[in-house]
């Protein structure tokens, strides 16, 4: 059912709120696009629904039951091949913070296909004790060698309160280091193969990029630095007010689209090759790397193992509850009835119960880190909802005025 309204809306999202007739996703959900070209007025793409109201996130799912596993392996040794023992101790690059997703990469790439992976490490803003202990055992139980960014603090704290300030997106630079840190340390150290994990048409971008394992090169590049953005703000802009040296921003932003020029770096998905099911991924990562999920649920979700190493996990789901009106139950219960673990009943239940929760255990860690009390963080959060999704009940409370469970002021 379309939920027809005349507020304004941000962001450039859908004015009209309409959810997936399988999932439990909603056409406001943004798609991963270059964080480089993030602004404060940048419209976001968003999840595509058809006229049925059926999502690309769950046709994407049902492309893959029908793929010939078996075939897309032998691409994957094929490609393997080509590369093993090719560019010294190290043949290819896993990059993480050993969480399951690399955990699981890197030790199925080394033990089951004979690779000997580097992994690259960008750290979490605030590690959690439990990801911080993840992330030795990672290394330890697969006897990974492993190169860890030495970014400027000062820089990064920077970066991330004009983040949270001017977008309310306080994870994007972490995102920077996630996307960046491996190609740089493929043209640093000569090896040209990168694997990540799933491609982002399990999470709702076009179909047509779960097609190909390559990561577009447009992606993790740029051309010009003029037309690069952190934080919302231009890059010469901030080296200019808060005196940051070059080299110390130097971190924060991709590899010039030159220097690739006669280097055949290749990016992939490992997901476009291995059948990828995040509770196969967590099964695996805790058999063979000790990874150990937290032990409570996750702040807004009912799950304990993703997205668990920074206590920054936290806060950048509930600003996406709040800027596009879904939050990390959403996201988690998405998954879980595409992968045929949760009914779409139970998935409504669990977002109904624990969607939008505010972060609790860690935010006296966040405020400190945002030089901020919690009435500044609250007053400046409402600022990014969005009068379309957003509406105030009788007591003057912010509520939705639409929810997958058709409970919201409008429905």
């Amino acid at each position: 059912m379309i939920k027809k309204n005349v507020y304004q809306t941000f962001y450039g999202l859908p004015s009209d709120v309409r959810f997936c007739k399988y999932l439990c996703i909603s056409n406001q959900k943004p798609v991963s696009q270059k964080e480089f070209e993030h602004k404060k007025n940048t419209s976001k793409q968003t999840v595509f629904l058809d006229e049925n109201n059926v999502s690309d996130m769950w046709k994407y799912q049902k492309l893959k039951k029908n793929i010939d596993w078996d075939k897309r392996e032998l691409e994957l040794l094929k490609l393997l091949d080509k590369h093993r023992g090719k560019y010294g101790k190290y043949d290819c690059i896993v990059p993480g913070s050993g969480g399951k997703d690399s955990s699981f990469a890197s030790h199925i790439l080394k033990y089951k296909y004979g690779m000997n992976p580097l992994t690259v490490t960008w750290k979490p803003l605030l590690y959690t004790s439990y990801g911080k202990k993840n992330f030795n055992e990672w290394l330890s139980t697969g006897n990974f060698d492993n190169i860890t960014d030495s970014r400027d603090e000062r820089t990064t704290q920077i970066l991330v309160k004009l983040s949270f300030m001017n977008l309310l997106h306080p994870f994007q630079t972490f995102m920077l280091g996630q996307y960046y840190l491996a190609p740089k340390i493929s043209l640093k150290t000569g090896i040209p193969l990168i694997f990540y994990g799933e491609s982002e048409a399990e999470y709702g971008n076009p179909l047509a990029e779960g097609q190909t394992s390559l990561r577009e090169q447009s992606r993790y590049t740029y051309k010009n630095i003029d037309n690069l953005f952190l934080g919302g703000v231009k890059i010469k802009d901030i080296i200019k007010e808060y005196n940051i040296r070059d080299e110390n921003i130097k971190d924060f932003i991709p590899p010039q689209e030159n220097e690739f020029h006669n280097k055949k770096i290749e990016v992939h998905y490992l997901g476009y090759y291995l059948y990828w099911l995040t509770q196969e991924v967590y099964y695996y990562a805790v058999q063979n790397s000790n990874f150990l999920p937290r032990p409570f649920r996750s702040d807004g979700t009912y799950t304990k193992f993703s997205s668990i190493d920074d206590k920054f996990d936290d806060l950048h789901w509930y600003t996406l509850f709040i800027k596009f009106g879904i939050g990390r139950a959403t996201y988690n219960a998405s998954e879980d009835i595409r992968n045929n673990y949760l009914s779409t009943y139970e998935g409504k239940k669990l977002i109904g119960k624990y969607d939008g929760e505010k972060p609790k255990r860690y935010i006296k860690d966040l405020l400190e880190y945002l030089d901020m009390n919690i009435n500044e963080f609250d007053q400046h959060i409402d600022k990014f909802r969005s009068p379309h999704l957003w509406g105030k009940n009788i007591n003057g409370e912010y509520k939705l005025r639409h929810n997958v469970n058709l409970t919201g002021l409008d429905d």
